[in-house]
C-alpha cells in the first residue's frame, strides 16, 4: 500500500508544545483540559457551541477520593498523568496512582480515549481503570460537568474568534453515561462510557456505539481525502515527520457537516472554535495542488461558494456561505491560484473562468488606481501589521495581480473561455513593469511602498519574496533582495521572520503573525518554493529545514510561530490552520519538482542538489498513478507501474508531450 492511514498521524503527546490539544471529526471539536487525565475542556459543534464546558473527574477507591485535577504537590491526592497519543480519530492517555494509605498500596492504572463525535454535537469518552493493588477494590467514578452557557451561534456568525459568550439556554448539554460503579479484583479492569451533546439530545444507541461510527467515519473521510496524495518515503532526517504533520494541518481542517456550504468545508482553522470561515487566501493562496489533491472535483464547488459569496466586500465565506469581514487585497489572486490547481488536475468550467476573471476585476476596482498599480489600502485590507509600513501601493499584492491575469488568460486558451488572453497579458506586462519603476529602491535593494500623500517607506516585509515568485524583478532585482534573506536578518534559527529583524521601524515581536520575530506557519515553506522555482536549492532547504522541528512537536500546526524559539504564541492566535499544507506542497512541487500544467500534462523538474533521498509513491494525477524516486545522481519515474525513465536527474514531461 502506497496510501497513509489514520494510524499514520499518531503524534506523543509528551513531545507537544500546544498548550492546549484538540481533536475534531468534522462535525464536532473538543478540547483536553491540560494537565488531566479524564478531564474535557471546550466543545464546538457549529451551531453549538460551549466555550466554557468542562467535565473533570474524581476516582473513589474503598472511600479514598483521587482528583483528576492535574495539581502540583507532593502531599495531593491526584491522577498522575503520564502522557497520550493524539490520533485523527480522538485522543487517548494514561495516568497512575501508587501511592500508600493507612499501610496498604493503592495502585491505578487509568486510561482514557476521548473521541469528537460526528452527527452529534458533542463527544465520548471511555475510560478504563485497572487495579494493580493486591486486593479487591470498590470503584466508583465520580463525573461533574460543568457547561456554562451552550449556545446555538449561526452558521453566519462563526468568524475569526472563537464564541466567547453564546447566547443560548444555559446547561443545555447533557451527560449520558453507563455504571459507574465497579467491584475490582486485583489485576481487574473496568471501562466506564460517557458521552455529553451538546443539545441535551439523546440518540439512541450507547457512547461507546457513536464513538465507533465515529472513528469509523474519520478514517473514511481521511482515506477518501489521502486517496490522490502520494506518500513521501526520505532518508532526510525529520523531513517524513513534517511532510505528515503537514497533511494532518490540512486534514483537520476539513468539515463535512451538510449544513456547510461545502462537503468538505475547508476552514481557515476551526479545531478550536476560532476562524472556522474560508478565507480565499488560506484556501488557495498557500497549498492550492494538496488542497485540491485531497477535495478532488469537489475543489470547484469551495471556489463556485466563494465567487457567490462576493469577495468583492468579503475576505472569507462562513460555514453557511455568506460572506464575512472586509475586503482582502489578496482573495482575486488566491482564488485564481486554485482555480488554476483544479484546471491543472481535474479541468474546470470555461464559465467559472469567466466569472473568476469578473471576480478579479470587480476586486480591483474596488481599491483605488494609481495609473497601472492599484491603491490597497491600509492594514486591515492587507497584512494588519500594528505599524504603519508595508500599505497602500506596494509590490505585493500589486505583483500577485498581474500573475493572476496571466494565469486567467492561460486558463482561458485552455478551456475556451470567452475571455481575450492577449489584453490580459498585455495588462499583466504594463503592471510588472511599473511595480519595478515606480516602486523598486536601487539603492536599498527593495521595494517601497506609496502612500496616497506622497510618503514612501521601505518596509523590510517577507511579502517582498511574493512580489519576486510572481515576476516583478529583473535578474539584478532578484538578487539583491535575496542579499537580504540572511541569518538573524529574515532567517531564524526556528523559522522565518515576516519582517526583517534589521528593520527598526517595524520589526516587533507582539505580533508573530506579520510584525515579526516568526511568521504565519505557510511563509517559511512558500519561502523555500519560491526559491526552488527559481532554482535555488541551497537555499531553499536552508529555508525548509528551519521549520521541520514543527513536525515533530505539533500534531497540526498553528497559525503562527516563532523564529527564534521552538515555540507557537501561547494564546490568542488559533490553534490550527489550513496553510499548514503548504509543507506538504513545498515538498511535492518544490523538492521534488513536480509541477502540474492546466493542460493535464505534469512535468518533473528535479533540483540540481538534494539533502537526501527522496520518494513520492501514490501521486494521482489525471487517472494516473505515478512514483518518482529522486537521489542526487538518480531519477527514476513509473506511471502507473510502468518505468518511463530510469538515470540521470533531468526535465521529463511525465503526462503529455508539450514541446516547450
Amino acid at each position: 500500500m502506497t496510501g497513509y492511514e489514520v494510524g499514520d498521524f499518531a503524534f506523543d503527546l509528551r513531545q507537544g508544545v500546544a498548550e492546549t490539544p484538540w481533536t475534531t471529526s468534522g462535525w464536532s471539536t473538543v478540547a483536553l483540559a491540560p494537565g488531566t487525565v479524564c478531564g474535557v475542556g471546550a466543545c464546538h459543534a457549529p451551531p453549538y457551541a460551549a466555550p466554557q464546558a468542562g467535565l473533570a473527574f474524581t476516582l473513589e477507591a474503598d472511600g479514598i477520593r483521587i482528583a483528576d485535577t492535574g495539581a502540583a504537590g507532593m502531599h495531593s491526592i491526584v491522577l498522575l498523568p503520564q502522557g497520550g497519543t493524539w490520533n485523527l480519530d480522538g485522543i487517548d492517555r494514561q495516568g497512575t496512582y501508587h501511592r500508600r494509605h493507612e499501610g496498604r498500596l493503592l495502585s491505578l492504572l487509568v486510561r482514557s480515549e476521548l473521541t469528537p463525535l460526528h452527527g452529534h454535537p458533542g463527544y465520548a469518552l471511555r475510560i478504563s481503570v485497572r487495579n494493580r493493588s493486591e486486593r479487591p477494590l470498590h470503584l466508583r467514578l465520580l463525573p461533574e460537568l460543568t457547561t456554562g452557557p451552550v449556545g446555538e451561534v449561526p452558521l453566519s456568525a462563526w468568524g475569526w474568534m472563537p464564541p466567547e459568550n453564546p447566547a443560548g439556554e444555559r446547561d443545555r448539554a447533557a451527560l449520558v453515561h453507563g455504571p459507574l460503579e465497579a467491584e475490582l479484583g486485583p489485576a481487574d479492569e473496568a471501562d466506564f462510557e460517557l458521552a455529553v451533546l451538546l443539545d441535551g439530545s439523546r440518540p439512541d444507541g450507547s457512547p461507546a456505539e457513536w464513538a465507533a461510527r465515529s472513528r469509523a467515519r474519520t478514517a473514511r473521510r481521511a482515506a477518501d481525502a489521502l486517496e490522490r496524495v502520494p506518500r513521501l518515503v526520505t532518508d532526510v532526517p525529520g523531513l517524513d515527520t513534517y511532510y505528515r504533520r503537514s497533511l494532518a494541518s490540512g486534514l483537520v481542517c476539513l468539515w463535512d457537516n451538510p449544513a456547510f456550504a461545502t462537503v468538505p468545508f475547508p476552514a481557515t482553522s476551526g479545531i478550536d472554535g476560532g476562524a472556522l470561515c474560508a478565507y480565499a487566501w488560506d484556501t488557495g493562496g498557500y497549498a492550492p495542488h494538496l488542497l485540491t489533491l485531497m477535495l478532488g472535483r469537489g475543489i470547484t464547488d469551495v471556489l463556485e461558494a466563494m465567487v457567490k459569496a462576493d469577495l468583492t466586500d468579503h475576505y472569507a465565506i462562513a460555514p453557511d456561505g455568506s460572506g464575512t469581514g472586509v475586503a482582502y487585497a489578496y482573495s482575486a489572486w488566491s482564488l485564481v491560484m486554485l482555480a488554476n490547481a483544479a484546471a491543472c488536475h481535474d479541468g474546470i468550467a470555461p464559465d467559472l473562468v469567466a466569472r473568476l476573471h469578473e471576480t478579479e476585476e470587480q476586486l480591483a476596482e474596488r481599491f483605488p488606481a494609481v495609473g497601472e498599480l492599484r491603491d490597497y489600502g491600509g492594514q486591515p485590507n492587507l497584512l494588519e501589521m500594528r505599524s504603519a509600513g508595508w500599505e497602500h501601493v506596494v509590490a505585493s499584492p500589486n505583483a500577485e495581480r498581474a500573475w493572476s491575469l496571466e494565469l486567467l488568460a492561460e486558463l482561458a486558451e485552455e478551456c475556451g473561455a470567452p475571455l481575450r488572453a492577449a489584453p490580459l497579458r498585455a495588462r499583466a506586462r504594463r503592471i510588472l513593469k511599473a511595480v519595478g519603476q515606480e516602486l523598486w529602491d536601487e539603492e536599498a535593494g527593495w521595494f517601497r511602498s506609496r502612500y496616497p500623500d506622497g510618503h514612501s517607506e521601505l518596509a523590510y516585509s517577507v511579502q517582498a519574496f511574493d512580489a519576486l515568485r510572481a515576476g516583478a524583478c529583473t535578474p539584478p532585482m532578484a538578487a539583491a533582495l535575496l542579499t537580504h534573506l540572511g541569518e538573524g536578518a529574515f532567517l531564524g534559527p526556528y523559522g522565518v521572520s515576516s519582517v526583517s529583524a534589521e528593520d527598526q521601524l517595524h520589526y516587533e515581536l507582539g505580533d508573530v503573525d506579520w510584525s515579526g520575530g516568526g511568521a504565519y506557519t505557510g511563509e517559511a515553506p512558500q519561502l523555500a518554493l519560491t526559491l526552488w522555482e527559481r532554482g535555488e536549492p541551497h537555499l531553499a532547504w536552508d529555508v525548509l529545514r528551519r521549520v521541520l522541528w514543527m513536525g515533530e512537536h505539533f500534531p497540526y500546526f498553528p497559525q503562527d510561530h516563532f523564529c527564534d524559539r521552538p515555540a507557537a504564541p501561547p494564546r490568542g492566535r488559533r490553534a490550527n490552520v489550513i496553510a499548514g499544507l503548504t509543507g506538504a506542497e513545498a515538498v511535492v512541487t518544490g523538492l521534488a519538482g513536480l509541477r502540474p500544467r492546466v493542460d493535464g500534462t505534469l512535468d518533473l523538474t528535479p533540483p540540481a542538489w538534494l539533502p537526501g533521498k527522496l520518494e513520492l509513491h501514490g501521486l494521482r494525477y489525471r487517472g494516473h498513478e505515478i512514483d518518482v524516486k529522486l537521489a542526487t545522481a538518480h531519477c527514476e519515474v513509473r506511471v502507473d507501474g510502468r518505468v518511463i525513465h530510469s538515470g540521470a536527474p533531468v526535465p521529463l514531461h511525465i503526462l503529455g508531450d508539450r514541446d516547450e
